[in-house]
């Protein structure tokens, strides 16, 4: 959607320039469709983790109609904190805040079909790591040694990793169809294949618009099949409220040393790829690098928009990277483009109307959008992962981590014995694979012993470029 007639160049990469009206509010809603579905999308399976919103006539179905609404609602308020500011808090760039799908494997363990209870303990979690998370904007630049490409590409793979299970599950026809007649029939995964055939032919075969918005477009045609073979139920839409304003300490808080411990250290990784986010969009849309302060404020508004949220029973959020790239294919910089979509976001999430619409979407048509989501995630980690040097060292911090990771994540009670906040740090699979990744990092020696004469098995000594001084 890039037109010159927005701007002069010049206007075009500065972040206050306001381009006219009918150009700002069509760009604004642009970067809202970007991200709308993903933002909603970890509400919806932390819910269905934790055993309730499926089914209209679940008593806590409106519930998750809530986190839906609280979704929209506080990534628009944490967008306005990246693009307004307040004080300190906020780079002042177009910076777009949705919910976060890294703290997904961290939150499963902890609700997993234990109810709506289940969720003063996310949210006790939610707030103490985003005011961690906040800190952490004191001295993020002094950290970002620790977590180099092969630590941070791990990680975005391992969440990945984590995700696609629940893709599978959701197309097959969710959790609780596991086991049924129903489960993994011809008619589910016809409504989530339309998902994704539509999602690829117009992610390829389109520009524009219809190409940034190909999985939420993907979406909209399998809830129209869906709709067509009688498996949709629009009876909440009508029983939803027409306006409704968040409610403090909807779900209460509880706080978890496993909770607690969990969100901290993803804050830490979460940090650290706001900052890539935020050198991508100077870099991209404007042609320079991050200040210090635009790098500090970023992460404070990451940090303090996610702690108020779960005070209002929502979810961690952070910048989203589709939009860095929707900033660098129109070409426009200006940050009160996306307060518009902030804006959009905010007055949607008062709407439970639209929260019960987005929550009457089958789950086996979510799923085929979840399917390609967290596909895109493991994707992204393997991008990340070519900017590493792959040399014999670096191949065995990467097996390591990965190995014992994934392997406790896949099989959880080889750590039975292990006291419950530790297990569920252990098994989540991304904190044991990043704290060994980390360590090894700092600990091993830059050049394994006989590194230059010794080939990696195989024959795949790793010829990538890159190194390992700097994060995403």
């Amino acid at each position: 959607m890039t037109d010159t007639t927005i701007g002069t160049l010049e206007e075009l990469r500065d972040p206050n320039y306001t381009p006219p009206l009918a150009k700002a509010v069509p760009l604004g809603i642009q970067h809202v469709l970007a991200m709308f579905v993903s933002n909603v999308t970890p509400a919806i399976i932390i819910c269905g983790a934790a055993g309730f919103g499926f089914g209209s006539n679940s008593p806590d179905f409106p519930q998750m109609i809530y986190m839906i609404q609280m979704s929209m609602f506080f990534a628009g308020v944490a967008t306005l904190l990246q693009t307004i500011g307040l004080g300190p808090v906020g780079a002042r760039l177009p910076i777009v805040q949705g919910t976060s799908f890294a703290f997904i494997p961290i939150m499963i363990p902890l609700v997993a079909g234990k109810g709506v209870d289940a969720m003063a303990v996310v949210m006790g979690g939610v707030l103490v790591g985003g005011l961690f998370h906040a800190c952490l904007g004191l001295f993020i630049g002094k950290i970002r040694f620790a977590l180099p490409p092969l630590v941070t590409g791990l990680v975005v793979t391992m969440i990945g990793l984590a995700l696609v299970k629940v893709g599978i599950q959701y197309a097959a026809g969710g959790v609780p169809a596991i086991g049924t007649e129903e489960y993994g029939s011809a008619l589910n995964w016809l409504m989530a294949g339309v998902v994704i055939f539509v999602t690829l032919g117009l992610k390829f075969f389109t520009r524009g618009m219809l190409s940034v918005s190909a999985v939420l477009l993907g979406l909209v045609a399998g809830y129209v099949v869906a709709f067509l073979l009688g498996e949709v139920n629009l009876g909440n839409v009508g029983r939803a409220a027409s306006f409704a304003l968040p409610n403090p300490l909807h779900f209460g808080l509880e706080f978890s040393v496993a909770a607690i411990i969990g969100f901290c250290l993803m804050a830490f990784v979460s940090a650290v790829e706001t900052v890539g986010d935020v050198s991508g969009i100077t870099k991209g849309g404007a042609g320079r690098e991050a200040t210090d302060k635009e790098i500090q404020g970023a992460t404070y508004a990451d940090g303090l928009g996610s702690a108020v949220a779960g005070l209002f029973g929502a979810l961690p959020n952070t910048s989203f990277s589709q939009n860095v790239g929707l900033i660098a294919m129109t070409g426009v910089m200006s940050r009160h483009v996306v307060t518009i979509g902030a804006l959009f976001l905010i007055l949607c999430g008062l709407v439970p109307k639209i929260g019960a619409v987005i929550s009457s979407v089958p789950i086996e048509v979510l799923g085929g959008g979840v399917i390609v989501m967290f596909g895109m995630v493991v994707a992204a980690g393997i991008s990340m992962l070519s900017d590493v040097n792959w040399n014999r060292r670096n191949m065995v911090i990467f097996a390591i981590a990965i190995s014992l990771g994934l392997g406790l994540q896949l099989e959880p009670g080889a750590l039975q014995y292990l006291p419950g906040t530790l297990k569920i740090l252990a098994t989540s699979g991304i904190l044991p694979a990043a704290l060994i990744a980390i360590v090894l990092n700092l600990v091993l020696p830059q050049e394994l012993s006989g590194e230059a004469t010794e080939e990696v098995s195989g024959g795949l000594s790793g010829h990538g470029a890159g190194s390992l001084g700097g994060g995403k």
